[in-house]
């Protein structure tokens, strides 16, 4: 007869299906580190996988669930997994199948925020006066609907535009803010009637029977808000939360998660507050930093070891980042061998940034940097703004560098650009009938579809350009209303523009400004209030900086259109060109980070707008940016930059002189910031810059005129020491002229570096080769 022990007791209180998989092999446990296994195997209660950069965290959330079905633990209906895009939510359903060596099948709960909310929605519709075949909205129809609202209440949809309305209305259901719970303050948002408007737009799609995306989540908030039976019988059904990348979820993605997590409070996040760089899209790095608070008891696993950067990388990227206070810490490291410093450079203007990039790219194709040869696939260029692109695309075309644009259209395939270039094209040449079309009435003229059909009948009837035929229409006075009178007024503007262009006199960078201004397209874009306008408008401002290489509009024109057909096949290497925050997720053997200015990295709007809080999220972008880098990390920044049309002196980026010393190498030469004795104060270390790139196009145009120089011959960058022992042809109180920074008086003279106090752009060090006297500068035409 058996005796009864503690341990036969034990054995039987375990399941017997988990006893008879515990004989079995775990595959998806094999090569986790420490850290990752214990986020794994910490089933009960709520734990945060606070995982740094690069520390694994997709392999151990996927290893995770498959833990809960391999264990039977949880069915696979039981599992809520929460991802923030569909393709994350199908990568992981295949890795966990891989993991288990089998498909999954039967997870119905595996999803983004909207699309399990789709689901859920469908079956409990009637709760918030919906029928269950409702749709769903997309973006277009959303903003015609909204200026359906806006006309009728008879505001002037010019100052105020449905797509502004659009985006307030966003903004509030991303706070979990119906109608009735906007804010005083807000509420008088819209010409004071944002909130009247969102009620009205609200009620507008349940007589249609119709959502937009907000709706999906703000709904079953609400219901579970205020249903407490089907909130109680999900918290039944979702033994097991997982959730991606926490740290991006706004306030109604946090609600949501938190009245669910109730119920068994089996809740596991998994994020890094150190990566949380979208709050200009309503991301709360709050919700991170509470969790604990939100979930006693809960569990904080950190994932630290890093699995794809070199450790000085890993080193620059925490000594950026340990200045911000909002975070949770964590040290990130490595069992990788030191590898390259972060390699930093700073440059006289942003050409030169961009031709010295070029240049690197194609030498280190060669090993010929001491690194290992590096194909363009592996080199990617992240840039804070959008606009630093063109320096980069033109610069990369004229050279015939392959390269590729991420997260949007190249800068030249940009909508505001085709717009512009049709109005230059048109100032060239009136009798561009494609460039007519795509502008007769962008900004708004009232000339719609039947306008523009009789535009072009009088065209074809008379057999002439479609601008002659608005010339004919407006003559007959065929054409009335406020479409007629604003056809009148383009077609004597493309008249007045087309006789400048002609007469060849006046400068044709003022002129595009004229055209851009006259046409109503620039004030179009200030106008406009949407999230996407300030970046338009300096990709503009990007374009008019572009013709400072032209003598002409029409060179200009012929350029483009050259480089733009000159493409490579996609079989061909390209490097790979993109924003910090389109970055995100995505590693690269080779970052550059240009731009490293203050103003523009942080950016001054940001801080502008939100203050240390704008200034932290910045500075996890730049942790984001430094992170993607594998083996090679190169920040660089510009003393010189072009800024609404003026050369404007830039500052190294605070972030620079957060980089610990020990970890970064500076490759800058003497000469940008004075001579020998002259250093870049920066906390890293006394370095002196480069002074070589006196290569601007105005100061090219300036050499050619003077004899120096042909245009048609193209000038390498060159780089220029500063010499001591050199005498200069200048002295103290003499005036000069600088092509870049105007008149000035010389201060003091040291060698052949001049102290200058020019009259606009304030003191500067320049060398004395780069100035004129300003009697002569008045005789070169420019």
């Amino acid at each position: 007869m058996s005796t009864f022990d503690e341990s036969d007791a034990f054995d039987a209180a375990v399941p017997l299906s988990q006893r008879a998989m515990a004989g079995q092999r775990a595959p998806y446990l094999d090569g986790l580190n420490p850290a990752q296994r214990a986020a794994v195997e910490q089933l009960d209660g709520p734990v945060l996988m606070l995982a740094g950069a690069g520390t694994g965290k997709t392999r151990a959330l996927t290893a995770r669930i498959a833990h809960l079905l391999f264990t039977r633990t949880a069915q696979p209906n039981e599992i809520l997994a929460v991802t923030f895009t569909n393709k994350a939510a199908r990568e992981m359903k295949m890795r966990v199948a891989g993991l288990l060596n089998q498909e999954v099948e039967g997870m119905p709960w595996l999803g983004t925020f909207h699309a399990i909310c789709v689901k859920l929605l469908r079956r409990h519709a009637e709760l918030v006066g919906l029928k269950t075949n409702f749709t769903i909205l997309d973006t277009d129809d959303q903003i015609r609907l909204l200026k359906q609202l806006v006309v009728a209440a008879d505001i002037d949809e010019k100052r105020w535009p449905a797509r502004q309305l659009a985006h307030l209305i966003d903004g509030w259901k991303n706070r979990a803010l119906g109608p009735d719970k906007v804010p005083a303050a807000d509420a008088s948002a819209f010409n004071h009637m944002g909130a009247e408007l969102y009620a009205q737009y609200q009620e507008r799609l349940r007589a249609l029977n119709a959502v937009d995306f907000g709706d999906l989540l703000l709904h079953m908030l609400w219901i579970f808000q205020n249903y407490p039976d089907v909130l109680a019988q999900y918290q039944r059904w979702f033994r097991f939360i997982l959730v991606d990348e926490y740290q991006d979820t706004n306030v109604a993605q946090y609600l949501w998660l938190r009245l669910l997590a109730q119920g068994h409070k089996n809740i596991c996040c998994v994020g890094d507050d150190d990566q949380s760089i979208y709050g200009w899209r309503g991301a709360e790095v709050g919700n991170i930093l509470r969790f604990e608070k939100d979930f006693p008891g809960a569990k904080v696993i950190r994932l630290e070891q890093n699995y794809r950067s070199t450790p000085h990388i890993l080193a620059a990227a925490s000594g950026v980042i340990a200045a911000n206070e909002g975070r949770l810490g964590k040290t990130l490291w490595t069992e990788e061998t030191e590898g390259e410093k972060l390699r930093l450079i700073g440059h006289w203007d942003g050409e030169e940034e961009a031709r010295w990039i070029g240049e690197e790219l194609e030498a280190m194709q060669g090993g010929t940097r001491g690194l290992r040869p590096m194909g363009l696939d592996e080199s990617a260029i992240l840039v804070r703004a959008s606009h630093q692109m063109r320096a980069f695309e033109d610069r990369f075309l004229t050279i015939g560098l392959p390269y590729r644009v991420i997260g949007g259209p190249r800068f030249y395939e940009r909508m505001e650009i085709r717009d512009a270039m049709a109005y230059f094209r048109l100032a060239v040449s009136p009798d561009d009938d494609l460039a007519f079309e795509r502008i007769v009435n962008t900004p708004k003229r009232g000339l719609g579809d039947k306008a523009q059909g009789r535009i072009q009948q009088a065209a074809r009837a008379n057999g002439v350009s479609l601008v002659e035929g608005a010339r004919l229409l407006v003559a007959s006075k065929d054409l009335g209303g406020k479409g007629g009178a604003e056809l009148a007024k383009l077609v004597d503007g493309i008249d007045r523009w087309h006789a400048q262009v002609r007469a060849g006199t006046g400068s044709h960078i003022e002129l595009a400004e004229q055209i851009l201004d006259e046409s109503g397209y620039t004030e179009m874009w200030q106008n406009d209030k949407t999230p996407e306008a300030p970046g338009r408008l300096e990709n503009l401002k990007e374009l008019v900086k572009a013709l400072e290489a032209f003598e002409n509009l029409q060179g200009f024109l012929e350029h483009v259109s050259l480089i733009m057909d000159n493409e490579t096949g996609d079989t061909e290497e390209k490097v790979t060109i993109m924003t910090l925050h389109a970055a995100k997720g995505l590693e690269f053997p080779s970052v550059f980070l240009p731009g490293w200015e203050d103003g523009l990295f942080p950016s001054q709007r940001s801080m502008d707008e939100t203050g240390l809080k704008g200034l932290e999220e910045e500075r996890r972008l730049a942790y984001v940016g430094i992170t993607r880098a594998e083996e090679v990390c190169t920040i660089s920044f510009a003393a010189n930059r072009r800024v609404y049309g003026q050369w404007q002196s830039a500052l190294p980026s605070r972030f620079i002189d957060e980089l610990p010393a020990g970890h970064v190498e500076v490759l800058t030469a003497p000469g940008l910031y004075g001579g020998q004795q002259a250093q870049v104060q920066s906390g890293l270390e006394q370095a002196a810059t480069r002074a070589d790139v006196y290569n601007s196009p105005g100061w090219r145009r300036l050499q050619a005129r003077s004899g120096e120089r042909g245009m048609s011959q193209p000038r390498e960058s060159r780089t220029t020491v500063i010499d001591l022992d050199a005498v200069s042809a200048h002295t103290v109180g003499d005036r000069v002229f600088h092509q870049k920074f105007g008149y000035g008086e010389v201060m003091a003279v040291e060698g052949d570096k001049l102290d200058i106090e020019f009259d606009k752009a304030g003191s500067k060090k320049v060398v004395a080769k780069f100035v004129m006297a300003a009697d002569r500068a008045d005789d070169v035409p420019f």
